[in-house]
């Protein structure tokens, strides 16, 4: 840039405000030293990707990153390998779109942003949402709400389509509840922690198969008049607390309700419109995406949201 238009760049940008402002220094820190934010989150020596030996030697440097040669089966790698991360180009970029994804932009919003094609956008995305999507809650403890929530089902990308295509983020065929709809099950207990799944079908074996494994046997599942939580909970001997909102009952004994379950389906919602339909394919990754927001909030950082997404969970156990 010659020095006059540099000058005249410089009068512009008092005009920013200052959230403008601070994206702008982000956005100059995260160019200066792109690495730094991936090394950051790596270890200097990690285990090896294909025998898990540690430690392993360094062993030079490639593609600007370090590599290392295990001692035990002597096969190289680096930081990257075995992440969902390993073989995409432009990582000074990453940073970048992993503030794009806080953001909840488009494909198309995080692909000009980054300099990059659309399509490179779109693979980034479900690479970087590969892990969060698996990073789900051990166990739900307490009071525990479920409910289930439903998507239109979407043949979004692909080329034989079972039915006839509709404009994005259309609506169905038929009035209520029926084949379109994707159900997809929501728990979440007291202390936030959720989780999720996209079921073939809502019946009692389906939801069975999600919380038996994770709920605990002296949790007290709320939800609503569904007979299929009723007999879940009378098949694993849990106790069941049901809300009749149709008789608008909101509250039980002053504790129980599942206004909490049904925010977050609510927010779940409202964030997916931007989208204009979500592939039912990608559903669970997009699931995982809002997890990952709303577990992180205000702390989630790009290089937080990076290292979700080369370790997943390990990074935290790790720090």
């Amino acid at each position: 840039m010659r020095a006059k238009d540099f000058h005249c760049w410089l009068l512009e940008a008092d005009e920013l405000t200052p959230s403008q402002r601070q994206q702008a220094l982000e956005w100059f820190d995260q160019e200066r030293r792109p690495e730094d934010v991936i090394r950051s989150i790596v270890d200097a020596e990690p285990n090896c990707p294909y025998c898990h030996h540690t430690p392993c030697g360094h062993w030079g440097n490639a593609h600007g990153l370090p590599r290392y040669r295990c001692c035990v089966c002597h096969r190289t790698f680096n930081a990257l390998t075995g992440t969902p991360l390993a073989h995409l180009r432009h990582r000074e970029c990453w940073p970048m779109y992993a503030q794009a994804l806080i953001e909840g932009t488009t494909v198309r919003e995080a692909a000009w942003r980054c300099g990059i094609d659309k399509n490179t956008s779109f693979r980034w995305r479900h690479r970087f949402l590969a892990l969060p999507a698996q990073a789900k809650p051990q166990h739900l403890h307490g009071i525990v709400e479920a409910d289930e929530t439903y998507f239109l089902e979407s043949h979004k990308g692909e080329r034989n389509l079972p039915r006839p295509a509709r404009k994005r983020g259309g609506v169905a065929a038929k009035r209520g509840l029926s084949d379109e709809q994707i159900p997809v099950l929501i728990a979440r207990d007291r202390s936030a922690r959720t989780t999720d799944a996209v079921l073939d079908r809502a019946d009692t074996q389906a939801i069975r198969a999600v919380l038996e494994p994770i709920v605990d046997p002296d949790a007290v599942l709320c939800s609503d008049g569904n007979a299929i939580y009723r007999a879940f909970s009378k098949q694993v001997h849990i106790v069941h607390k049901p809300i009749n909102l149709s008789a608008g009952i909101r509250v039980v004994d002053h504790a129980f309700h599942i206004q909490n379950v049904n925010a977050y389906d609510s927010r779940l919602k409202t964030w997916m419109i931007r989208f204009h339909g979500v592939a039912t394919q990608y559903l669970p990754n997009y699931l995982g995406w809002r997890r990952c927001l709303e577990r992180f909030a205000e702390t989630l950082t790009p290089s937080l949201l990076l290292a979700q997404a080369l370790h997943g969970d390990q990074h935290l156990m790790q720090t």
